[in-house]
């Protein structure tokens, strides 16, 4: 419901507390040199306020906190698969649902039946573990978001559509083959801001999806913020209820992969859903050998009546409302201390454009990493770095080629933090920018094959 008053009122009465370690800047700096510079490598303890990710991150209700206690825990044809089946399939329409451990595997089986090499899989943009899904296949990711999605500063209402033009281009060039097993959109699009797609984009793409005979998958893990946004920006929706933009945005896609640990708020789950006949047994028999039975899927029973009851939750405006201009109240406040960020302000996190906030630090010196080793440093903040060390690559003679764009996110958890914490950080990212002539870059001291932002090593330069 819309408020008349400017303070934003959490939509929940805080139930359970946690505390929280505080550190200085002494014992920060060792912990970062201990953890060669990677904010992952960190243990959570030693963080004050964390906004690496909102996966898995934000706090269970009551109602879901019950739910956990109704959890049937039988091997196979637990009551809490069918019900939390009722939920996605009412909310969804999808004949085939599978529930997963979290996200990455549902796309690791999607993309292991349908992938291979010289195949190619399109995106408006694919997020980090999507792509490494993808490519672990030998399948080719390819980015196709419209050209105001790839400007930081450029205001469009829905950054994260699909260009239409380029995605056609891509289907006729392969037009009679194979080589497209499917398209997918990513909603809302996390890698470009946490921007949202709009209702006429996604009919788009999936008008021309079949034209060419093509399935449209979404990777719809923040399903409900892009149906917020569609709501407050696209006209003919303003009138609609939440779950009526859900289930039309469903109606538009043949199936769709889900990390539960977003929009559905629970700490552990994902789904797999889909209504094609022809790649069910092979996923069954997939989930099956690397998940679990397929009425489980790598959950427990009791994930499984957690993830039903936060599909309804996420539906509720209240929450929406709050959850948006939280998110707003932190990019407003960074904009009117100059700190360039992405705009519009995305619904699950604020991205800073640390390029433009760093420019005497190359693309290939690690500009956003370097922001987000002073963050910690100053206030014991955790942010995440899309940039070069999360997407850059190597073209065939091992040169390394840097992201187009170079973001710190700061990610907010669900219904965790109050605004005094968001203030903190605003005061630790003031401090930050007080100093950011002097911010060096940082090097890659060791990386693995696939994936390098969660382990590697760096070093300042």
């Amino acid at each position: 419901m819309e408020s008349k008053f400017k303070t934003i009122i959490e939509p929940f009465r805080i139930k359970m507390v946690e505390p929280i370690k505080m550190t200085n800047y002494e014992q920060r700096k060792k912990i970062l040199e201990e953890a060669h510079y990677n904010l992952f490598l960190i243990k959570a303890k030693d963080i004050m306020v964390d906004l690496l990710t909102d996966s898995g991150t934000g706090a269970m209700s009551a109602k879901q906190w019950g739910k956990i206690m109704e959890g049937d825990e039988s091997y196979a044809g637990c009551e809490s698969y069918y019900e939390m089946r009722e939920v996605v399939e009412e909310l969804t329409g999808m004949k085939h649902i599978y529930p997963t451990h979290q996200g990455r595997a549902a796309e690791r089986i999607l993309f292991g039946c349908v992938g291979g090499e010289g195949k190619i899989i399109p995106n408006n943009t694919h997020f980090d573990t999507t792509r490494a899904n993808i490519e672990f296949t030998q399948t080719k990711a390819v980015d196709l978001v419209i050209e105001e999605g790839l400007s930081p500063e450029f205001d469009h209402p829905f950054k994260g559509n699909m260009d239409i033009k380029l995605l056609k281009g891509l289907f006729e060039e392969h037009k009679g083959s194979d080589r497209i097993p499917l398209c997918m959109l990513t909603i809302t699009n996390n890698s470009g801001g946490g921007q949202p797609v709009s209702m006429k984009n996604i009919r788009e793409t999936k008008a021309l999806c079949d034209e060419y005979k093509i399935p449209l998958f979404l990777d719809a893990c923040r399903f409900a913020e892009n149906a917020y946004f569609i709501k407050m920006r696209e006209k003919g929706f303003e009138n609609k209820t939440i779950k009526e933009i859900v289930k039309e945005i469903f109606s538009y896609c043949d199936g769709f992969t889900m990390s539960a640990k977003k929009d559905a708020i629970v700490n552990m789950g994902g789904l797999l859903c889909f209504n094609e006949d022809s790649i069910d047994d092979k996923v069954k028999s997939m989930l099956i050998l690397t998940e679990g039975f397929s009425t489980y899927g790598g959950l427990s029973g009791r994930d499984m009546a957690a993830l039903g009851q936060g599909l309804k939750e996420v539906l509720e405006e209240d929450y929406l409302e709050y959850r948006i201009r939280s998110t707003q109240y932190l990019g407003d406040r960074l904009m009117k201390m100059g700190v360039p960020v992405v705009t519009p302000i995305g619904g699950h996190a604020v991205y800073i454009d640390a390029k433009a906030m760093l420019p005497h630090i190359a693309p290939l010196d690690y500009p956003a990493q370097a922001l987000a080793c002073e963050l910690y440093l100053e206030g014991g903040v955790r942010g995440v770095e899309i940039g070069s060390f999360m997407f850059g690559h190597y073209d065939e003679s091992g040169k390394e080629i840097a992201s187009t764009m170079e973001l710190l996110r700061l990610a907010i958890p669900r219904r965790v933090y109050t605004q005094s914490h968001i203030d903190y950080v605003l005061e630790v990212i003031a401090e930050v920018a007080k100093k950011k002539d002097k911010i060096k870059g940082y090097k890659i001291t060791k990386e693995p094959a696939f994936l390098r932002h969660f382990s590697g090593h760096m070093a300042p330069l």
